[in-house]
C-alpha cells in the first residue's frame, strides 16, 4: 500500500494492548507505507516510558492540534471520544476504535456536526464484526428485517458497569443482558464494540433494534466467541433470507481484545487512509 500523499501523519490516543501494537505497526512499517506516527497520548503516561520515544509523547490531548495530524486513532476508551471526539475532529480525521461511545446520541450528534464544521471524516474499525459490509449492502437494499450479535466469553475479560457489574454467575453460561444495543453499551463499553459496529452497519435498525446479548461462559478461557444472526423479511413463499455466522478469536485469558482483533484494526487503519476526508461517519 502506497498513499497518495504521503506522508499521512498519524497520532495514537491509548496505549494499552492495541495501542502498543499500532504504534508498533507505524514505526515499523508506516515509513515505507507512506505513515508517519506524530505523537502517542496515554491517560497515564508512564506507560510508555522506555518503549515510545520521548519526543512523540504527547502529554497534553488538548495541545494535539500542534503535531498536524491527518488522523487520529482512538483505541483507549469511549469516555475519550465522548469528552475529546468533537475538539479532535478540528485538526483530523478521527478512527474510532471505541464505537460504543456512539450508543450516546449528544456523542453522536457533536461528532457528526463537529465533522460537517471542519470538514473531517469519522471512521468507525469493524473490529470483531465478521460480515460488515454484507450487513450495510443488504441494509441499503431494504432486505434487513433483524439483526442479533451474541458475544461470549469468560467473565474475567469483561470490564463492566452499573449493574452488570454485580450480575450473577449461576452457572457455567449466564446470559447476562440480551436487548437494545443502545441499552447495553454505558454498561459495557470495552464489550459491546462490536455490537456497536454492527448498529452502525444497519442504520435502518440502529442502535434501539440492532439485538445484543452478552454473556459468561466459564468454558471460553482463551477465547472470545461473537455470533451474528440476521433475517430479511418473508418473501412470496413466506420463507426468510437468513444468515447466521459463528466467530472465534483466541484471546489472551481475561483479555478484552482478541488476537485477531488487533490484525483488523491495523487494516482498518490502512484503509481510512486511502478513503476519502468526507463528513460523516463512515465503517471502515
Amino acid at each position: 500500500m502506497a498513499l497518495d500523499k504521503a506522508p499521512w501523519k498519524v497520532g495514537v490516543v491509548g496505549y494499552g494492548r492495541l495501542g502498543q501494537s499500532l504504534v508498533s505497526h507505524l514505526l515499523d512499517q508506516g515509513p515505507e507505507l507512506g505513515l508517519e506516527l506524530v505523537f502517542v497520548w496515554n491517560r497515564d503516561p508512564g506507560r510508555m516510558a522506555g518503549s515510545v520515544p520521548s519526543s512523540l509523547q504527547l502529554q497534553d490531548l488538548a495541545a494535539l492540534g500542534e503535531r498536524h495530524p491527518d488522523l487520529v486513532v482512538e483505541v483507549a476508551h469511549p469516555q475519550i471520544i465522548h469528552e475529546s471526539g468533537a475538539q479532535i475532529l478540528r485538526h483530523a480525521n478521527l478512527l474510532v476504535g471505541s464505537p460504543s461511545a456512539l450508543a450516546n446520541q449528544t456523542t453522536e450528534r457533536q461528532l457528526l456536526g463537529a465533522s460537517h464544521r471542519w470538514n473531517h471524516a469519522v471512521f468507525v474499525a469493524r473490529g470483531a464484526l465478521w460480515g460488515t459490509e454484507d450487513i450495510s449492502r443488504l441494509d441499503a437494499a431494504g432486505g434487513l428485517q433483524s439483526l442479533r450479535v451474541t458475544m461470549a466469553t469468560h467473565p474475567d475479560g469483561f470490564r463492566l458497569l452499573g449493574p452488570l457489574a454485580s450480575a450473577h454467575i449461576t452457572g457455567p453460561r449466564t446470559v447476562l443482558y440480551e436487548g437494545p444495543v443502545r441499552g447495553l453499551c454505558p454498561f459495557a463499553p470495552r464489550n459491546s464494540n462490536t455490537m456497536a459496529a454492527a448498529a452502525l452497519a444497519a442504520p435502518s435498525l440502529g442502535f434501539d433494534h440492532v439485538i445484543g446479548v452478552l454473556v459468561a461462559d466459564l468454558s471460553l478461557t482463551d477465547l472470545h466467541v461473537v455470533d451474528v444472526e440476521l433475517k430479511g423479511p418473508p418473501g412470496p413463499s413466506g420463507r426468510s433470507f437468513a444468515v447466521h455466522t459463528h466467530r472465534e478469536n483466541p484471546a489472551e485469558p481475561g483479555a478484552v481484545t482478541g488476537s485477531a482483533t488487533v490484525t483488523a484494526f491495523w487494516r482498518s487503519l490502512l484503509g481510512c487512509c486511502q478513503l476519502p476526508s468526507r463528513p460523516g461517519i463512515h465503517l471502515c
